[in-house]
């Protein structure tokens, strides 16, 4: 019996074959280059644009850092790792792997559901929105957000590596993946692990359930607008937050609790990526597309930056005669 909780492990990625590897690194930089753009976007906007002030976009605004940080826990390792033709990880950096990762996904889950309550009070209470919903509110409810993310963070890492590992310290993953790493358990020890992970299920049944409630009531008063283009308004806001969620719940649940074989298949790889990779690559897409006042704000704020580059072209040129 060896304790391999002194070395390192073996990320075994989605391929032996270096070329293939190779490719499929490719296509992970182009994802997580677009979740670095399209994310990186929409802080910007919201952070600079007037118009996107009010805490719909306040919200946004911290769920594009959650996915940022999200993507860039798991997708650049992977990246080194494959270019490197190095399959190595440390022990260190899969303990903060695991915590990242379960801090950042837990926080995500929370953020969802504080955005449809936010949803719920601007469609469901309107006038009381400004009272409901102040920047107080706002800010405790981001910082709650964050709070609960590290002490699910916390708890998931101190409950896996508190078991010992035996035989061979190879992940079918292309990340430090808990059920992947309690399979290397030498006994019962990873019950610590099952009953946080139970837990950490608990609430985000709490957390669905209440996302579920507060869409019937959503849906509810928006089928009762007289208005037509109100309610494609309401519905324009509303449609692509329950996406995230269903995305996000859906894929990550069934990973998780589904039974595992002893080398992932095909679908195990696809539902990893679909929970780890795709929502934040797909988010500023799902979000922005559909937005017509953050497609108004990219707008300007290109045309700003377009315009200050021809003033200075047009100052150099005054000043040396091109």
């Amino acid at each position: 019996m060896d304790n391999f909780t002194t070395s390192g492990f073996l990320l075994m990625g989605f391929s032996s074959k270096p070329e293939q590897e190779l490719y499929y690194a490719s296509v992970f930089l182009i994802l997580y280059l677009l979740a670095l753009i399209g994310n990186m976007l929409i802080i910007t906007t919201t952070s600079l644009d007037d118009s996107l002030q009010s805490p719909m976009y306040f919200f946004l605004k911290h769920l594009s850092l959650l996915d940022l940080c999200y993507i860039s826990v798991t997708v650049p390792r992977f990246i080194y790792n494959s270019f490197k033709h190095s399959r190595n990880i440390s022990l260190w950096d899969c303990i903060v792997q695991v915590f990242a990762l379960m801090t950042c996904g837990s926080a995500e889950m929370s953020m969802l559901t504080v955005m449809s309550y936010d949803r719920y009070v601007a469609i469901c209470l309107p006038l009381q929105y400004d009272v409901i919903m102040d920047l107080r509110t706002c800010v405790h409810a981001v910082a709650g957000v964050w709070v609960s993310g590290a002490i699910s963070g916390v708890m998931h890492a101190a409950a896996t590596f508190s078991i010992h590992f035996c035989g061979p310290r190879i992940i079918h993953q292309f990340f430090c993946d808990i059920p992947q790493l309690l399979r290397l358990s030498c006994s019962s020890e990873f019950m610590n692990e099952i009953d946080v992970t139970l837990f950490t299920a608990f609430l985000a049944l709490v957390c669905f359930t209440f996302i579920g409630f507060s869409y019937v009531h959503i849906f509810s008063s928006v089928l009762k607008m007289p208005s037509a283009e109100g309610r494609a308004k309401a519905f324009s806001t509303c449609l692509p937050h329950l996406a995230v969620v269903i995305l996000f719940l859906s894929t990550s649940t069934f990973e998780f609790f589904k039974p595992h074989s002893e080398v992932p298949t095909a679908l195990d790889m696809l539902l990893t990526i679909m929970y780890t990779v795709v929502p934040p690559a797909l988010n500023p897409l799902i979000y922005s597309l559909r937005n017509k006042a953050i497609k108004l704000a990219l707008r300007k704020m290109f045309q700003r930056r377009k315009g200050a580059l021809t003033s200075i072209h047009s100052l150099l040129a005054d000043k040396f005669n091109i």
